[in-house]
């Protein structure tokens, strides 16, 4: 079984970066995924890649973790964004390059 090891991304509903500070180790499918015929609910065989997901303080633990254990995994590494400093003042400043219309 492969386990992937990240760093989880801010959901579209955040602004900040709460809970984006640990990191993850998950294991992927094994298994494809089908449709129950009476209900239509979606289910896989596989317990570890539906329920089993580790959360750790900083990427070199989870990367212990999963050597100890002798676990495959890959680790991905986070994609820096630019940090964005803005105020709401910002969209009725003077020096504002776009014209704020509706």
């Amino acid at each position: 079984m492969f386990a992937r090891i990240y760093q989880p991304a801010k959901t579209a509903m955040q602004s900040g970066k709460g809970k984006t500070r640990s990191w993850v180790l998950e294991f992927e499918q094994s298994a494809a995924r089908r449709v129950d015929p009476l209900m239509g609910w979606i289910s896989s065989d596989d317990m570890k890649s539906n329920q089993v997901r580790l959360k750790f303080d900083s990427k070199e633990a989870a990367v212990a973790y999963a050597t100890e254990h002798g676990i495959p995994h890959k680790v991905s590494e986070p994609h820096g964004g630019k940090p964005v400093i803005k105020a709401y003042s910002d969209n009725f400043s003077a020096r504002r390059r776009k014209p704020w219309t509706h």
